[in-house]
Order: structure tokens, then sequence, then C-alpha cells
């Protein structure tokens, strides 16, 4: 460890043990018991709390909070209870600030918050068929005014596209330097915004043109994957189960959602796609788009898209379905893949 790292660790020390107890020491002395135990919870749940004073020091109070928000109080030790509503969904930390003899000790446990729901499941049918670059790579599509708009990925072979649909022909073509996988991309306020995977970098285009004009870049999030929009807010995929939520002005990573369906976490999210109220995500290699309530993360549905891959060209270099694009019909989509030949338009519809 270097120098200053040890000077800011020691003083970090000093600081809470002339403040009181750390948290360690507050370990020792308590736990927060959960009355109500169970594997998962949902947002109409509450959850019974209470310590256990381990070596029975006199309490004065305890304050709760849920993911750092203060959520109830109790004198000394009595049991309260958490109310989960409007919480966002995956793990929740439940943490407890002890004051006793002029001493605060701080405690925490986790618990898991599911949906609420089962998702639905939606199956589809091909009402069209267009050609598409069975050279291109695709991770990320989007129509503006009946344009598409695709971004392309591989190392020395990534490109932002745009290509009229009937035909397949590429119109413009902007390649990426040979260093950059190319990911996801969105369109807002004329911009367009493009990922790189593990580059840590975005780009930022002028619609009118494509002219680059800016880059970006991320820190909180683990890679670039997806990207999509709801007009105000962008909404990045890291490859894990998480969909962070953008500033569109700075681009900085300001919070995020879990993706959870009622029994277990989505991982591997994929393209993005805003579509009436909801984030369409692409699951990377299961041939699946998940239907996410975009304040919670709950999966309300899922598509399966599994045979789709079979009415394309076989050939070596195919790789999974990725690509989802809306232009304001409902229920249908436009879906391609990686290595494609054609580009589908498809009506979804519940099983």
């Amino acid at each position: 460890m270097k120098i200053h790292k040890i000077l800011a660790v020691t003083v970090l020390v000093l600081l809470l043990v002339s403040c009181g107890n750390t948290s360690e020491e507050g370990k020792d002395l308590f736990s927060i018991v959960i009355k109500n135990q169970k594997k998962g919870y949902t947002t109409s749940d509450t959850v019974l709390v209470l310590l256990d004073n381990k070596t029975n020091k006199a309490i004065d109070s305890v304050v709760y909070a849920l993911n750092s928000k203060r959520a109830a109080s109790s004198k000394k030790n009595s049991e309260v209870s958490l109310s989960l509503a409007s919480q966002k969904l995956g793990k929740r930390t439940i943490s407890a600030t002890v004051y006793s003899d002029g001493n605060t000790y701080s405690v925490k446990n986790n618990i898991i918050l599911l949906a609420s729901k089962k998702p639905k499941l939606y199956t589809y049918k091909v009402l069209e068929t267009y050609p598409h670059d069975i050279e291109a790579y695709t991770q990320g599509l989007e129509f503006e005014n009946d344009v598409l708009y695709e971004s392309t990925g591989r190392y020395k072979y990534s490109s932002l596209r745009k290509t009229d649909i009937k035909t397949g022909e590429v119109l413009e073509n902007i390649a990426l330097a040979d260093s950059y996988f190319g990911e996801g991309l969105t369109i807002l306020n004329d911009k367009i915004y493009q990922l790189t995977w593990q580059e840590k970098t975005g780009f930022i285009y002028n619609l009118s043109n494509l002219k680059k004009t800016g880059s970006f870049v991320y820190g909180k999030s683990k890679e670039g994957w997806g990207l999509c929009n709801d007009g105000t807010t962008i909404f990045k995929s890291d490859g894990t189960e998480k969909i962070w939520s953008l500033n569109p002005d700075n681009l900085a990573e300001e919070s995020h959602i879990e993706l959870y369906t009622n029994t277990s976490k989505i991982p591997r999210v994929n393209e993005l796609e805003w579509v009436d109220g909801k984030i369409y995500a692409n699951i990377y290699e299961r041939d699946a788009v998940a239907i996410v309530n975009p304040s919670n993360g709950a999966v309300e549905g899922v598509i399966d898209f599994s045979d789709l891959k079979d009415k394309v060209t076989q050939h070596d270099a195919l790789n999974v379905l990725n690509g989802i694009a809306y232009n304001g019909e409902t229920n249908i989509l436009y879906i391609t893949g990686k290595n494609w030949d054609k580009l589908f338009k498809v009506e979804v519809v519940e099983k």
C-alpha cells in the first residue's frame, strides 16, 4: 500500500475512534435480527427487525435505514416494521445506528427484493424480412425518422452505420479506431451516443452528418454493453444485472436498477430499447428479451426468440441474437443478430 493511502486509512481510524466505537466493534456487540426472515421479499412486504444485544448493553435508541435512507426508529430495543414499498429490486441493505451510553455503533444486514409477479411470457410472429449485412457484428440498433442506425463491434471492425432498412444498404459507415470494440447506441436531442466494450469510453456524434463531436467516460459501471433513452434519461447496461441511469448533460452514472424476476436476478443484460414506458433488454446468449419496469428493475415479461436464429443463413461466423429497434408501432419490433443476413419485423404476442 502506498504511503498516502496508509496515512489516509490511519486518519480515518483515528476519526472513528474519537467519535465513538467503529462498525467492527458494533458487530461484536449487536446484530440485526429479521423476525420474518425469508429468501426474498417483494415491495408489498414489511420486514420486522430488532437488535440482538449480545452483551446486554444499555440501549438508548436505534435508528434503522434502508439503503442509507432513514426508515424507522425505536426507543430502547423494540421491534420495528420496515416498509419495502417504493424500493428498487435486488440486494437491499438494512442498517442500524445504535445509541448507547454516549457511544454510537453501526451494524448491517442484507435482504433480497424480488419482483412481486411472475413475468408474462410472449412469443412472436414474423411480419416482414429485410436483408442485413452478414458482416455486421450488431451491437446496437435504433430508428430515427424511419432511418435505421446501427453500431457494430469487434476490434478492427467496429463501426457506426446509417442503413436503409428496405434494401440493407449501408448509406454511411463511420469506422472506429482499431483499439475500440463498439457496443450499444442511442439517439437523443439530435446526437448519437455509442458505447465501447472494455475501453470505458463512449462517443458522441451529430445525427445530421455522423461527425464525431466528443466522447465521455464511465467509471461506476463495469463495461459498456447497451444503450437506450426515454427522451430525457439515457439508460446503460454493463453486462451484469444492472441498468444505469445517465445524466444526459454529462453522461455521469447517477443511479441504477437491478433486473429481477419473482425468483432470481437476470444477469448479462445487453442491448436495450425503450418501448412504451418500458426497457426492453436483450439477455446475452439467451435469445430472449426481458420487458423491464424502469423504476425498480422488475422483469414484467419475457419474449422468447429462441428459434429466430434458425431463419437466417447458417455459417461459421453466425452469432447470437442482438439488436432491438422500435419505430412507434404497437407490439412491433425489429430484430436481428450478430452476423445475421436478415433483419425481421415481428409482432410480439402473449403466449
